[in-house]
């Protein structure tokens, strides 16, 4: 009971941050909005799904081929009508909030994924690429951008897709016997790491005119962020998180060891391929709606630890609050300058002296 009361008073406590800076960053741009306008036009924009409307269309493959294709649409309804300022209910609606939800849902995955890793590898050095799937991703988005012909389903779909294939080939790499020991998993994830970095840089190289796009893609970026975005990668992150956060007390007995935690009733591979799977899953959802966005996932779970300490039933869902709050404040940064940055510069900037920091201030080395 303890621990609940605990947790739920840090999520709640965290929860309150992510709202306030996601208000404070909708106020924030050429046109200014009042806090109280903000808060209503986004209130206006609360919507409730009524009906999903699934129909089949086609996708184009290289050779002219085509193969059926399942897409979806979502119907809704808006319960509130507050009276809002024409202008700023479409720029709040329209423009801010569908980026600053974004960066949340993005932050998010990208933090309790990387809460997740650190406490399968008991390292703090560990983020969610750390099994390639950032690198998978790079290379299905650089690929979709350079030759479309050759990926024509798009820069997401591929991103996702070649995520996913690399943390799927990791794992096959890795196991053996049925047994996925984490030091083989993690050296194999260097090495694919390092294997897709080469492709991505071979295909940047040979990409002409699109390579401006392609680099943009890989520093990170939610500048053409727009609702449909949200729609895909929200569900996707919501659900992850339950999941994970289900398997909040298992993670905490792997921290123990792998033999002490199958003395204790938990099923070790089993329990270690849903992590790796679900964290795969989140964090390819996270990268193919953003790019590659670094030390979310790293600095945000290890600063919440120092917080709240190694529990995972307070860990997960606080990181996961705390990296969208984190990845909204870089965004409002980088988007208020006279010239807009990619999110993924600024994150760097503020990441990897603040880590330099911890590394020599504070114990980095243990969970």
């Amino acid at each position: 009971m303890r621990a609940f009361t605990r947790a739920s008073a840090w999520t709640v406590g965290t929860f309150g941050v992510l709202v306030a800076v996601m208000l404070a960053s909708a106020t924030i741009g050429p046109v200014d909005i009042s806090a109280g306008s903000v808060a209503l036009a986004a209130l206006d924009e609360l919507a409730v799904p009524t009906a999903v409307t699934f129909y089949t269309s086609t996708m184009p493959l290289p050779l002219g081929a085509e193969v059926p294709w399942f897409s979806f649409d979502i119907a809704y309804v808006s319960p509130l009508d507050f009276p809002v300022p024409g202008q700023a209910q479409y720029i709040v609606g329209e423009i801010r909030l569908p980026r600053i939800v974004l960066g949340a849902v993005v932050g998010a995955g990208l933090a309790i994924a990387g809460a997740v890793m650190q406490g399968f590898f008991r390292n703090p050095m560990a983020d969610p690429s750390i099994i390639g799937v950032s690198s998978g991703a790079a290379v299905g988005a650089v690929t979709a951008i350079a030759f479309p012909l050759l990926l024509p389903m798009g820069v997401q779909v591929s991103a996702f897709a070649g995520a996913l294939a690399a943390a799927f080939g990791v794992y096959l790499l890795a196991t053996q016997n049925g047994r996925t020991p984490v030091a083989t998993l993690l050296l194999a994830g260097v090495a694919v790491q390092t294997f897709l970095g080469a492709v991505t840089s071979y295909v940047i190289v040979h990409s002409g005119r699109s390579i401006r796009e392609a680099m943009y893609w890989l520093m990170g970026n939610l500048n053409a962020a727009g609702w449909h975005d949200v729609e895909l990668a929200l569900p996707v992150v919501v659900l992850g998180n339950v999941v994970l956060l289900a398997y909040a007390r298992d993670l905490n007995v792997l921290l123990a060891g792998e033999e002490d935690a199958h003395t204790l009733g938990v099923e070790v591979e089993r329990t270690k391929r849903v992590l790796l799977a679900v964290s795969s899953v989140v964090t390819a959802a996270a990268v193919s709606v953003a790019g590659v966005i670094g030390f979310v996932g790293l600095i945000v779970p290890h600063v919440m630890r120092l917080l709240v300490g190694p529990d995972h039933r307070v860990l997960l869902p606080t990181s996961a609050l705390a990296g969208g709050a984190f990845l909204v404040a870089a965004d409002t940064f980088a988007r208020a300058g006279p010239a807009e940055l990619p999110v993924g510069i600024v994150t760097a900037f503020v990441g990897a002296p603040f880590f330099l920091y911890l590394l020599r201030n504070r114990e980095v080395h243990a969970l």
